[in-house]
């Protein structure tokens, strides 16, 4: 029997059934996103300038978000969730209506692509494992990443909780990055500037994101 302290070893066949492939969801899922922050935004009486005001982003960026044409990415909704002062899972997934959610691995209802800022390249996809809780202020996401996506790394307010389930991740956090192999984790505050990225061809993680 090998006792090296150095070695660790991740039992794969556990997490068999959280890393298979993300398929495309339904056509709705995603335009439901655009929707609900043209929504939020009416709801509050602002404007597209005014929110890109509160926000910094441009408002051809927040036309296409609110039209379907560019999917946002995570770090992008929490920053459109404050400035509307909405918990992000209301962007997400819907408001809920539940005080708890069970969720059953043939039951992951919520499936969303995000995709670059110009809209041509998909950066990951992500299933909701509790969008049925109200009120809630974590969301509990699977992730499947893309390799390299020439992007900018994203700051805001909250904090992150991260695990591999499959393959190789890079994490940029900081001036620091880290390679995770599965089993590995990290959490650290969003105001740090990150990158969670897939090393080679797709990587899936659990993500636990906090508004704060």
């Amino acid at each position: 029997m090998d006792n090296d302290p150095r070695k660790h070893y991740v039992c794969v066949d556990y997490f068999e059934d959280l890393t298979g492939e993300i398929t495309a969801g339904k056509k709705e899922d995603t335009e439901e996103i655009g929707q609900r922050v043209a929504s939020l935004r009416k709801e509050k009486g602002l404007s597209l300038e005014e929110l890109a005001s509160l926000t910094g982003f441009d408002i051809r960026f927040l036309s296409d978000i609110e039209n379907n044409r560019i999917h946002p990415q995570l770090g992008t909704l929490i920053k459109l969730s404050k400035a509307l002062d909405a918990a992000v899972g209301r962007i997400i997934s819907g408001a809920g209506d539940k005080p708890y959610s069970v969720t059953r691995k043939t039951e992951r209802k919520t499936i969303s692509r995000s995709t670059s800022r110009q809209g041509e390249k998909d950066i990951y996809a992500y299933k909701d494992l509790a969008p049925e809780v109200k009120g809630r202020h974590m969301e509990a996401l699977i992730v499947q990443l893309e390799e390299g996506p020439d992007e900018e790394r994203s700051v805001h307010d909250g904090e992150e909780f991260i695990f591999v389930l499959d393959g190789l991740v890079l994490l940029e956090i900081g001036e620091e990055v880290f390679e995770l192999e599965p089993g590995d984790s990290a959490y650290y505050l969003s105001t740090t500037p990150h990158l969670v990225t897939s090393k080679r061809g797709r990587s899936t993680i659990l993500a636990v994101l906090y508004e704060g």
